[in-house]
């Protein structure tokens, strides 16, 4: 039986179960098929962006509670995993095969596209068999002998002068150090590379460049103000991968109708405010914060007084707001 190669093990299941969410549940809320959910936590089916992002808000986790880290008790799995297969493909001869099968398609010139396509393949399909990972049956070895001009006896003769040549070892290695991991960056699996190329790491940070954090939530007359990434959102275009922009929800009745119900107002936290902007005012220092830290902010127009003195001006009813940081509000977006 062929074996589906995980591609992404995850940690979606563990947080779903600890939500108390059944796996219906999810399916429904992401408006995926239940069995696209259950190969999703399996690790042998790839998310888009648009899905990971929907499973986190679905399951109120970050985005980075989804990917697996070393300390994970599936991590030990996935590395299991791989060894098992990576020796069993061995011993049954798969990785040869697949290997003497790309140098081929190399030497032949060919695309790995244009080599499925020939074979009548779909691309997944091939690519496993190059790199070991999916055994192959006796039409599919007839097709492949086709698509490159060789009959079966020729093809496996070939690939055997290959190997005896030595010409496949080095291939061979590659395919073991291509193994795809999915940690966060910055906390490499024992023994794996962590190279942003992979696919976990590409899809956090192409993910993560998308969002910002909501730090700021409506709280009576003020915003509840946290330094944490537990609530994002997906920035506005112009906004994206500046690490420094982060979201508030606005107190709109304190703001005398300037800004929009259901907007989100985005603040640079590398830009101080100046006269004449508008900004969100914390009445703590930002930069001493941590992620536990709490606050209480507001959105103000930034005034001077005679003596010189910036400090920050609210409406209904007008207040004069001094505090210790104020960030210059760069966009409102409406929802």
């Amino acid at each position: 039986m062929a074996q589906e190669e995980i591609i992404f093990p995850n940690n979606i299941r563990n947080i779903r179960l600890a939500n108390g969410m059944k796996m219906t549940e999810l399916a429904r809320q992401a408006n995926l098929s239940l069995s696209a959910v259950s190969k999703i936590e399996k690790g042998v089916r790839r998310l888009n962006q648009k899905q990971l992002l929907n499973i986190c808000n679905i399951l109120g986790c970050k985005l980075s509670d989804i990917f697996i880290k070393e300390s994970d008790e599936v991590a030990g799995q996935w590395q299991n995993e791989i060894k098992r297969r990576l020796s069993d493909n061995e011993n049954s001869g798969l990785k040869i095969f697949g290997s003497g099968l790309r140098k081929i398609r190399q030497h032949s010139g060919k695309t790995i596209a244009q080599a499925a396509r020939d074979a009548g393949m779909t691309l997944s399909v091939y690519h496993k068999i190059e790199v070991g990972q999916r055994e192959v049956y006796q039409d599919e070895i007839e097709q492949l002998a086709k698509s490159f001009g060789y009959t079966e006896d020729a093809l496996f003769n070939k690939i055997a002068t290959l190997y005896k040549s030595g010409e496949l070892t080095k291939q061979i290695d590659k395919v073991k150090e291509r193994v795809k991991s999915v940690l966060v960056p910055g906390n490499p699996l024992s023994g794996m590379d962590m190279h942003s190329s992979l696919y976990g790491a590409k899809l956090y940070d192409s993910a993560r460049k998308k969002l910002v954090p909501v730090f700021g939530v409506p709280s009576g007359k003020a915003i509840a103000f946290k330094k944490s990434d537990k609530t994002m959102i997906v920035a506005p275009m112009p906004l994206e991968g500046h690490k420094s922009i982060y979201a508030v929800i606005p107190n709109s009745k304190r703001l005398g109708g300037f800004i929009p119900e259901k907007s989100y107002v985005f603040a640079d936290a590398d830009t101080p405010a100046r006269v004449g902007d508008l900004a969100v005012c914390i009445d703590s220092d930002f930069e001493s914060m941590d992620d536990n830290a709490s606050a209480m902010a507001q959105i103000v127009s930034v005034r001077q007084d005679s003596k010189g003195k910036v400090y920050g001006q609210i409406s209904s009813p007008e207040e004069k707001i001094i505090g210790q940081t104020m960030h210059k509000i760069v966009m409102i977006v409406m929802e």
